[in-house]
């Protein structure tokens, strides 16, 4: 079995998503603490040809409280109208914008003010228009799993849902280790998307934007295509190439 994790992202670039289709099971990691500035809370559209912050607002925002303590600030109800403003001005003469704004409508409609729940629901609505299957659960829905650290924690999780593969983003290859997984019985992998080019109107394309920008430019179909061009990495490489996509 093969289980995937990563902490809860606001509309994250498609390795995400890569990541949740090639697990057979996901684990959103909400019982992690809050990092400020992240990919937690906001992402990057293109506006007027430049990549631009989009996001939502944290009410009392701390690094020393989980995202499951945390809650959206109602100001984000008050500042609909202005973000979707800032979404028509970027992308309104993108061919699929209707089917974008659809979607960012489905997400704000969400009645869940915990960041973490928020960000699951926002999760699985991407998933769904991806038509993704994957089943995903919480971190903190393993009793006892906090009380580990590091990759100590991702083996408890893949012991107690019996995977034996791990598959981890990109970002984490300099922290994980080939060996030491295989000593635990558990084979590791590392995702690395491949390079997706597509047109934003006619500015020099820039890469890794939320999902949101791919959307907004592609046809559901080809979205959907473009879930399986990844790499998974499955042992040490050697390069001096570094990785500048989301983590």
């Amino acid at each position: 079995m093969i289980l995937a994790a990563n902490q809860p992202y606001f509309l994250p670039y498609i390795g995400y998503w890569q990541l949740i289709r090639s697990a057979d099971i996901f684990l959103i990691g909400d019982d992690y603490q809050y990092k400020t500035r992240s990919w937690i809370s906001r992402n990057r559209i293109l506006q007027k040809g430049k990549p631009v912050w989009f996001g939502i607002e944290i009410e009392k925002a701390s690094c020393f409280r989980l995202c499951t303590e945390l809650h959206l600030a109602p100001v984000n109800c008050v500042n609909w109208k202005k973000k979707r403003d800032i979404l028509y001005d970027a992308y309104h003469k993108a061919p699929f914008y209707t089917e974008g704004i659809r979607l960012m409508e489905e997400i704000r409609d969400c009645d869940e003010t915990v960041l973490s729940e928020y960000l699951l629901h926002s999760i699985r609505t991407v998933c769904r228009y991806l038509q993704i299957s994957t089943p995903i659960a919480r971190t903190s829905d393993l009793d006892g799993n906090r009380a580990y650290r590091r990759e100590e924690r991702i083996y408890d999780m893949c012991r107690r849902l019996g995977a034996d593969t791990y598959i981890n983003p990109i970002g984490g290859m300099g922290i994980y280790d080939f060996a030491k997984f295989r000593q635990q019985g558990i084979t590791l992998k590392f995702l690395r998307a491949d390079e997706i080019v597509y047109k934003q109107f006619e500015n020099p394309f820039i890469p890794n934007l939320s999902i949101l920008d791919l959307i907004m430019f592609n046809s559901r179909e080809e979205v959907i295509s473009m879930l399986d061009r990844y790499n998974l990495i499955t042992g040490p490489q050697v390069s001096d190439k570094t990785e500048e996509g989301q983590p």
